[in-house]
């Protein structure tokens, strides 16, 4: 079996005991808050985090690694590992997957680099499912073949709180922002080949609440999901709810919690919420 290093980004979510014990390479991404820079998860903890953007939410920014980074790794890597196999967050979000792939070639380190098409919890889970198919000696080829199916089987639905915050990043148009703004109007995101879309449009917060459970409804019956994972941005008893919530309703389905990414929380703002999955 070849030696295979995993390489990632921080929005991948992945627990920093867990990713050293299994070969799991983060590059961090950077959170930008009052002008001073943090490294996520390196610098600043997520709950560290989420008690600033509360505070300082209307100036925080994102910026990705330095390209420098990923080349140091790949030349590191290079020397201890046959292969690699790098999974990133949605390359229509941020360049982490094209800098990977520059780098990877630079080097002359042969790394397989996939674009997820999404990023946290389903991206974390992609790259669980690859390493376990790895300890089952499952060959390279088949692993990659695998992982690169992922991302049509993987979701999240957003519930964003900061409509200013996804104008000024691009994530949502001035119009539709400003729409939103002025109607009061709760927004559902989603993903569309890693892209992030409006899904649906709802007045009242509860509603919006209502629309999130209604469409987990619909994947549920579908699909009958295993399990799923609620992300919250600083918001943990709101996610608990939520948990409770779910599992009365869909009874054997395995509901995770997370705090979400906060590269994805400087865009979304303090107190959103999201339902994702990575479905079999």
């Amino acid at each position: 079996m070849k030696k295979i290093a995993w390489i990632t980004d921080s929005s991948c979510g992945l627990d920093k005991e867990y990713a050293e014990k299994n070969d799991i390479f983060i590059i961090p991404l950077n959170v930008i808050i009052k002008g001073k820079t943090y490294r996520e998860d390196i610098d600043i903890s997520k709950e560290e985090f989420y008690d600033l953007l509360k505070i300082h939410g209307d100036d925080a920014k994102t910026s990705q690694p330095a390209y420098g980074d990923f080349i140091t790794l790949y030349e590191r890597l290079k020397e201890e590992y046959d292969c690699g196999i790098a999974l990133h967050a949605s390359s229509q979000l941020t360049g982490t997957y094209q800098s990977s792939i520059s780098a990877s070639e630079m080097v002359g380190f042969d790394v397989e680099v996939i674009d997820s098409k999404i990023g946290d919890y389903a991206l974390g889970k992609m790259i669980k499912n690859g390493v376990e198919m790895a300890k089952q000696k499952t060959s390279f080829e088949q692993i990659v073949a695998k992982l690169r199916s992922y991302p049509e089987f993987a979701q999240m639905y957003l519930m964003p709180q900061s409509f200013d915050q996804l104008r000024k990043s691009g994530r949502v148009s001035a119009a539709q922002s400003l729409f939103a703004s002025l109607l009061n109007i709760h927004l559902i995101l989603g993903f569309d080949n890693g892209k992030v879309v409006v899904k649906d449009k709802v007045r009242i917060k509860k509603r919006a609440a209502r629309k999130m459970f209604q469409l987990l409804d619909e994947v549920m019956e579908k699909y009958q999901l295993k399990e799923i994972c609620i992300l919250h941005a600083g918001v943990k008893d709101q996610a608990h709810k939520w948990k409770e919530d779910i599992e009365k309703l869909h009874t054997g389905l395995k509901v995770n919690i997370q705090t979400l990414v906060p590269v994805a929380g400087v865009h979304t703002g303090y107190g959103t919420m999201c339902i994702t999955w990575l479905r079999d």
